[in-house]
């Protein structure tokens, strides 16, 4: 059995390099969907640790956009026809950094080899500040002139989208951990599902429910457990997460999570070496 970590960077070879080096294990692999604006010979190196290697097909993400989905579901496709047996894909970002032992994580997700780990909540009953993704058209994947213009003149003509064959929505958090088989659920589904995806392609930051919609309405429903073991501080007011800082590391520490971000080591390298420290002594 083995653990899949499909991590989505475009910057701070340097940052990623050392979130690598803290999840290689002799049971993980580690796949890097690399943005294609970044320059890869940067980052080549990586390519030559042990259980490393990259997304072929990368793409150019823009924030809010599908295209984050598209790089998730590369690295998907990648890790599914790899031909190793892995009991889960561990989705995280470049900014993230464990909070324990590696070993520790793979034991845990091992010992738990039918579950998939997501934060979610019931958009209309729960999180009715994400009702708009539902319900309005969003253009920015289509790369057409004065698609922004025609955006907002659907949304005053048109009437409000629902989701497509009387799927409920759910969504909160884009990153997770989830098995191999709801994995490749969620890649057949998009390929056989074109009104889904097309459905999918105006939602704006679709990457933040696409995934606990299409899960939560399947038969992995009751599979999936509503906590995706990772620290997030949002910044109020807005959709950024804040950077955590050495000030931080009690809260993190204890709060019995696997996984935190956004780490910015050029604000606070601190916090990394402070959690170096505390997964080697436990």
């Amino acid at each position: 059995m083995r653990l899949a970590h499909l991590i989505l960077a475009y910057h701070q070879p340097v940052q990623l390099e050392r979130l690598v080096r803290r999840l290689i294990t002799a049971n993980a692999d580690i796949y890097i969907q690399l943005d294609i604006k970044a320059n890869m010979a940067d980052f080549q190196h990586l390519g030559q640790l042990s259980n490393v290697e990259f997304v072929n097909n990368r793409v150019n993400v823009t924030w809010g956009l599908y295209s984050m989905v598209e790089a998730t579901i590369q690295g998907y496709k990648q890790i599914l026809a790899s031909g190793q047996s892995y009991s889960h894909i561990n989705l995280i970002s470049g900014q993230d950094y464990p909070l324990k032992d590696a070993k520790i994580i793979e034991d845990f997700f091992f010992a738990n080899p039918d579950k998939s780990f997501m934060k979610f909540k019931p958009i209309f009953e729960e999180w009715p500040e994400s009702i708009r993704r539902i319900t309005k058209y969003d253009l920015g994947d289509y790369q057409f002139p004065l698609r922004y213009q025609l955006q907002g003149i659907l949304n005053k003509i048109m009437p409000e989208r629902k989701a497509p064959g009387g799927m409920k929505p759910y969504g909160f958090s884009q990153w997770m951990t989830i098995t191999s088989d709801a994995a490749t659920y969620i890649v057949h589904f998009l390929e056989k599902n074109f009104l889904a995806k097309h459905f999918f392609k105006m939602t704006f930051c679709v990457d933040e429910l696409i995934f606990q919609t299409i899960l939560l309405n399947s038969p992995f429903k009751d599979s999936i457990v509503n906590d995706h073991l990772r620290v997030i501080k949002f910044i109020k007011g807005t959709y950024r997460p804040r950077t955590l800082l050495l000030s931080d590391a009690e809260m993190l520490i204890s709060s019995g999570k696997f996984f935190a971000r956004k780490f910015v080591p050029e604000e606070d390298t601190a916090i990394l070496d402070y959690l170096d420290s505390h997964a080697k002594s436990n």
